[in-house]
């Protein structure tokens, strides 16, 4: 067996094969007050260990039941890789997860980030974590760590990809839907704050036969480039979802309107005897929706099974709570109306009424 010490040497080193191990420390280095203003109880927003840690008792739950969620941002992601604007794309991430967690009653508690390109580039990968911690900070969640992966030949030029996992509690036996949902509940829709974060592949498409750029007037909104205007973060909507149910009003499901939007996302909060009974004329649509709708030639259904349409939330809740939970809502800065009512199904789980006005 050869003698390590008498190996010859051809000079290479990790960062010759396009790995810089500097640049991720001072990443690392660039990005701590970023994740120590995430601080919360149970989790002292410190990063830098092999593992995040988090003290549930010091959090004060009792008898918790743990809920988890991770996503992406799927190719929202080139907008930004094309514009070099990263400052924002980390709240979607966030968003997409925590999001996932409230809507089942939960409390969205840490955080934690994976981040991987081609070439590490420690101002791009600050300001992404300090978007991400942005969005900690809105969800009132702490990032307790992450990983950032340096892989050349994985990746090319500017690209880079992110995933978010986030976990929450709520209290034994108030985790949402609840069991007594039933026919007559109302339905109230909080509004988006435009695409989010789903249908962007189709997105980028309907820009090619716009024949535009990212650096040209938005049609649907004044005084932004469409870059900026596409690029408007994912609502964060744990903190005013958490308070209503703190506050005792009636909410028996919450259905994140994600990809797949109304029609496949509305069900998977249905039980099987239930329908949701929507009518689109009182939905808000936001003119992004209507440019997408135009441009692209789509149909309301596609529209409907493709993006939120203005809605980013529906909630289902009792009737006689269903004007309070809208004035809890408002209170809180969020846009919210009721829109239909759940009915004994017959055949369809989710029915429409009226039309979107695109």
């Amino acid at each position: 067996m050869s003698d390590p010490q008498n190996l010859p040497s051809n000079g290479l080193s990790y960062k010759q094969a396009g790995v810089d191990i500097d640049a991720g420390n001072a990443l690392v280095e660039a990005i701590k007050p970023a994740v120590r203003s995430t601080r919360r109880p149970g989790a002292d927003g410190e990063i830098g260990g092999f593992g995040g840690i988090f003290d549930l008792k010091a959090a004060g739950f009792t008898d918790p039941v743990l809920v988890a969620a991770n996503d992406g941002v799927g190719t929202k992601l080139k907008i930004a890789i094309d514009t070099g604007n990263h400052t924002t794309i980390g709240i979607d991430l966030v968003a997409m997860c925590v999001n996932d967690i409230v809507v089942q009653g939960a409390e969205p508690l840490f955080f934690l980030d994976y981040l991987a390109t081609g070439r590490l580039d420690v101002a791009q990968g600050t300001a992404i974590v300090e978007g991400i911690a942005e969005g900690c900070r809105i969800a009132g969640c702490a990032l307790i760590g992450g990983e950032t992966a340096e892989m050349p030949g994985m990746y090319h030029g500017k690209d880079y990809d992110l995933a978010g996992f986030a976990v929450g509690a709520a209290e034994r036996g108030t985790l949402l839907p609840r069991a007594d949902i039933a026919a007559g509940d109302v339905l109230v829709a909080i509004a988006s704050s435009g695409v989010h974060s789903n249908g962007y592949s189709l997105v980028r498409r309907i820009v090619e036969v716009a024949d535009t750029d990212w650096y040209m007037d938005a049609p649907f909104a004044p005084g932004q480039s469409l870059a900026e205007a596409l690029l408007t973060p994912t609502r964060i909507y744990v903190k005013p979802i958490l308070s209503a149910l703190k506050a005792g009003i009636g909410i028996k499901a919450l259905a994140h309107i994600t990809g797949g939007g109304f029609i496949d996302n509305i069900p998977r909060v249905l039980p099987e005897t239930l329908a949701a009974d929507i009518d689109l004329g009182k939905v808000t649509v936001p003119r992004v929706f209507g440019w997408l709708a135009h441009v692209g030639g789509m149909d309301e259904r596609e529209m409907l099974r493709t993006f939120n349409c203005g809605v980013g939330m529906l909630a289902a809740v009792a009737a006689d709570d269903a004007n309070r939970l809208v004035e809890h809502l408002a209170a809180a800065g969020e846009t919210a109306a009721v829109v239909g009512s759940l009915v004994e199904r017959v055949g369809e789980p989710v029915t429409f009424r009226g039309k979107l006005a695109l």
